[in-house]
């Protein structure tokens, strides 16, 4: 005769098996470095995404090039009159967005940012210039890598040019670099290609630790570093 396991067995069981997961699996959900890392990677792939199903190709504007969809990390969100004492200074966010008609140097109006498709209440942007501020509720805090996730500092590498926290992608979904061209795919004047030929790096950092992301060349494919 066989004999079965009683219902406080089968519970003592689950409940070991539990502990165990607890302490032998990692827990990532805590990592803040790595929930930055995997939001901004969403939201690469997203900002790829807009660039290849909204091109902005347009014969009768001589600058269209300009205004290809991108990814930019910014800091120092300061607003004078909105904020008083600078509260949200040297905080770091990112905004996803093309350029106002004719470029004006990377500053787009609301009409240019995208829309959360989770919220259309919403634009795409942690808070940018004295555009969108950042306590206002059409923001997304998530954004803020600052305050969201106690990101204390961005910046670019391999590929990707280190003094200018942008990137492009054109209407087949290659990464570019952001510069002022006359040209679709004009290298800059100091010979930097427009399109990426090796990885963009781009490094988070929270003062202890960092993680980096790899955007790779010719396909925009976007991943954390090992």
């Amino acid at each position: 005769m066989k004999k079965a396991f009683t219902m406080l067995e089968l519970v003592m069981v689950i409940v070991v098996i539990g502990i165990l997961a607890a302490v032998i699996i990692p827990r990532t959900d805590s990592n803040s470095l790595r929930e930055a890392a995997i939001q901004v990677i969403s939201h690469i792939r997203y900002t790829q995404h807009l660039a290849m199903v909204d091109d902005k190709f347009d014969v009768n504007e001589a600058g269209w090039y300009n205004r290809r969809w991108m990814l930019r990390f910014q800091e120092n969100l300061v607003y004078t009159t909105l904020a008083p004492n600078n509260a949200y200074n040297n905080e770091w966010a990112y905004t996803i967005s093309s350029d106002l008609p004719n470029f004006t140097g990377h500053h787009p109006d609301l009409n240019g940012m995208a829309k959360n498709p989770l919220n259309p209440e919403q634009y795409m942007s942690g808070g940018y210039d004295n555009v969108l501020h950042v306590e206002d509720p059409r923001s997304m805090k998530k954004l803020r890598l600052g305050s969201s996730y106690n990101i204390k500092d961005v910046t670019f590498g391999g590929g990707c040019r280190s003094t200018t926290l942008f990137i492009h992608f054109d209407h087949l979904g290659r990464p570019m670099n952001s510069f002022n061209v006359s040209s679709a795919y004009e290298a800059d004047p100091g010979g930097f290609p427009r399109l990426l030929t090796q990885a963009c790096i781009i490094t988070l950092s929270d003062g202890s630790d960092n993680v980096q992301i790899a955007i790779e060349p010719e396909t925009g494919y976007a991943h954390i570093l090992p």
